[in-house]
């Protein structure tokens, strides 16, 4: 992608469909008087003298114990240095959203012109009543410093600036895991710090507090180790001024165990690699190019341990994996202050998580058979879904025992409960999909690609690295559609009407006309059929010449369904096909089945579509419990729809023993927990989380997936289709750019498992 047209899509996101990133919604009912009345004027008034007899009913009555204000003034904004609080803004909205989407916190963003530390002190002790917790952003040192250690001592709510502390955390973990990976104690590595601002700081007063010895250290900065006989250094340079006669990076890595890298792109060489101890732990961590390259790294030693700031690498240092979790512990047990023990807490926990077995849906994610405690593996992967409980639980706990924490939890594995539920990953998961669509791109052909949507879409996935397109429709249509949305990358076009590819579409036809003449097919008729674009589509994945197709997007179902059964058919053992949509939820994805072939199924063909889903959930990482339902709870009716569900069940239970479902049951007992275990306590799924709802007929199914779509605005991918040979699926009518790119997504992570099989 060109340098302009990620300029203009990076305009376009922060500018479209609405400004900004983030917004305010109502949590409590406002459609009636009744309900303004109690909102505001006059039942307002009552809160209000609850909370001035006792302040801290302020988090009883208010979202106060929930709301983090990230607060800048754009003095030290990523790596654009000093641009000013309103330039910052778009950088504090994101920060906002990754507290959101991470740990269910909202977020204030708010700028402050003020570079001078103590009106900046001032204004944000000002406002500070507003929040549970402070999150100081992007102000540079060593303004940052003062500032963050005057707050801490002046306000009672947790504040901390990440910049410092975020990296500090994640390296700390990883660090700790890398040491022990290369038989190595904290007490006696050499350590060189490359940087000498607040993040580096920062992570070497950590290091230290977990063992790391002042006379071990060498800190530099742009002018050369920072020795103690410097003049004009700074309190926070004194600290880590070194006595040793060094005086250049080069020199400082000779010898060492460890680099820590918070400076520049490209300041280490291979010689200063090469001269490090042997299994060298080497974090390059500045954004976007490391202080070396990270292949680089690698082929000049093979014992070394790597860690970057970037995704694209094993061990990616990301402070997503801190903040968002530290804080929703602290503001659990209504923590004074983020103290040293809670941090410590967190590097610990992050240390040991990794160490524990990988969830399957991060492996499928990464691309990977068995992610485990390793040289590439020494800190969990971003979207872990185990951190949300992990991390906040530890620091909660550190909170406690070190008695900064006024509402202490009790029960913590009702507290871990509500933190499982606490945020309901749908972007998470659409970012899982496509990360694992990223680990092995193929190549995949767009039967309507002379529509604009789908044509932006196949830019996207090529873009972004999801897969390659093949672009199937009228050549000059398409040719200046991409002129107009500046889609320069080459790939390939093909106009199956034309005669530019007779020779393909001869070869096809023969191998159809094989496949099809004792059903009356001529070889006339193939040949024909060969000018169709999905009959034609669904063959180059027949031949391998494309690994998944896409179609529907102008087309009725009917129409594309019949010729991709035709050329490719049902999977081994399937009677049927069907389709299932993954709902992305509040409370996590929820796959529902049948919503797009089967209107009336029998009890086995039932049966099928649940065990056949039930795959499908599998090949997401998950692990299915699965709901048949009805209009009735366990045979209570013998209506003979009711009756199939129960003979579907029974089939399944026979069949397939391991697997977790049951019914019938009605959809809000199943989705209900506390009323299952109530009423039907014998169920299989009592306790139990349901991710997967098979519905009698093709008609409920169909109706609610749409009705959770539009009313809860529930993102849905899909349909996707199951028991095909080839990966093939088939979208919606008129579907968003978005919708055709996470089908795209899935259409690769289904080439991708069958090509394994």
């Amino acid at each position: 992608m060109s340098k302009e047209r990620k300029r203009r899509e990076a305009l376009v996101y922060h500018a479209k469909p609405r400004p900004g990133k983030i917004e305010v919604v109502p949590t409590k009912n406002y459609n009636s008087q009744r309900d303004l009345a109690l909102a505001y004027s006059p039942g307002v008034a009552v809160p209000c003298l609850e909370i001035e007899k006792n302040p801290e009913d302020v988090y009883k009555y208010t979202n106060k114990g929930n709301l983090v204000a990230v607060i800048s003034n754009g003095t030290a904004v990523l790596g654009l240095g000093n641009i000013g609080p309103e330039a910052s803004k778009p950088v504090m909205e994101g920060k906002g959203l990754l507290f959101k989407i991470f740990a269910g916190i909202d977020v204030f963003d708010i700028e402050v012109d003020a570079k001078d530390p103590e009106k900046f002190i001032e204004a944000v002790k000002a406002i500070a009543p507003t929040f549970g917790g402070i999150n100081l952003e992007d102000i540079k040192a060593p303004e940052a410093f003062e500032i963050e250690r005057r707050l801490k001592e002046e306000l009672d709510i947790p504040v901390m600036h990440d910049d410092q502390h975020g990296t500090a955390i994640i390296s700390c973990a990883a660090l700790i895991n890398a040491l022990e990976l290369a038989d190595k104690k904290i007490e006696e590595v050499r350590i060189v710090i490359s940087g000498a601002g607040a993040a580096a700081v920062s992570c070497t007063r950590l290091y230290k507090a977990f063992g790391a010895r002042d006379e071990n250290i060498v800190m530099t900065d742009s002018k050369g180790v920072i020795r103690k006989d410097r003049e004009n250094l700074t309190p926070e340079k004194q600290e880590f001024a070194t006595a040793l006669d060094l005086h250049t990076l080069e020199e400082a890595m000779e010898k060492a165990d460890v680099f820590i890298g918070l400076s520049m792109a490209n300041i280490v060489t291979e010689s200063m690699l090469l001269s490090m101890n042997p299994n060298p732990i080497v974090f390059a961590m500045a954004n976007p190019d490391p202080e070396i390259e990270y292949n680089l790294a690698c082929s000049v030693r093979d014992d070394i341990i790597m860690a970057t700031g970037r995704s694209d690498h094993p061990n990616q240092v990301n402070n997503v994996l801190g903040f968002p979790f530290i804080f929703r512990g602290a503001l659990d047990v209504r923590a004074t202050i983020i103290n040293e023990a809670m941090k410590m807490a967190a590097v610990e926990a992050l240390a040991e998580l990794t160490k524990k077995p990988v969830p399957e849906q991060v492996n499928i994610a990464y691309q990977k058979t068995n992610l485990s405690f390793g040289r590439d593996y020494i800190i969990p992967k971003p979207f872990d879904p185990r951190l949300i409980e992990e991390v906040p639980i530890a620091v909660a706990k550190a909170a406690i025992a070190s008695g900064v924490a006024k509402e202490p939890i009790e029960d913590w594995d009702k507290y871990r409960e509500k933190l499982a539920g606490l945020v309901g990953s749908d972007q998470k998961m659409i970012r899982l999909i496509h990360d694992q669509a990223k680990s092995a791109p193929k190549k995949i052909v767009f039967a309507e690609a002379d529509q604009l949507d789908v044509l932006k879409a196949a830019q996207i996935i090529l873009e972004e690295g999801i897969g390659e397109p093949i672009l199937l429709g009228r050549k000059e249509v398409i040719s200046d559609l991409m002129g107009s949305i500046n889609f320069l990358e080459k790939v390939l076009i093909i106009d199956p009407k034309s005669d530019e590819h007779n020779e393909v579409k001869n070869k096809y036809a023969h191998v159809f006309w094989e496949e099809q003449k004792r059903k009356g097919v001529t070889l006339y008729e193939a040949k024909s059929l060969m000018r169709e674009r999905n009959y034609f589509a669904s063959m180059m994945v027949k031949n391998g010449d494309a690994d998944a197709m896409l179609s529907g997007y102008s087309r009725n179902y009917a129409s594309v369904i019949k010729p991709v059964l035709e050329v490719v058919g049902k999977d081994k053992g399937v009677s049927k096909i069907a389709a299932t949509n993954m709902m992305l939820t509040d409370r996590g994805p929820i796959f529902l089945s049948d919503t797009s072939i089967n209107i009336e199924p029998s009890a086995k063909e039932l049966a099928k579509i649940g065990y056949m889903t039930s795959q499908i959930v599998e090949m997401f990482g998950m692990k299915p419990v699965i709901a048949m339902l009805s209009y009735t709870n366990f045979g209570s009716s013998r209506h003979p729809n009711a009756a199939k569900v129960t003979e579907a069940v029974a089939y399944l239970h026979r069949y397939y023993p391991d697997l977790v479902l049951d019914g019938p049951l009605q959809s809000d007992f199943a989705l209900n927990r506390e009323m299952l275990e109530e009423k039907f306590p014998f169920s299989e799924i009592a306790k139990k989380n349901v991710n997967t709802l098979i519905f009698p007929n093709l008609e409920s199914a169909n109706i609610t997936y749409k009705l959770l779509k539009e009313l809860n605005k529930n993102q849905s991918v899909g349909p996707i289709l199951l028991g095909l040979k080839e990966p093939i699926h088939i979208l919606q009518l008129g579907a968003s750019v978005d919708e055709i790119v996470n089908m795209a997504a899935v259409a690769v992570i289904d080439a991708q498992q069958k090509q394994k099989k």
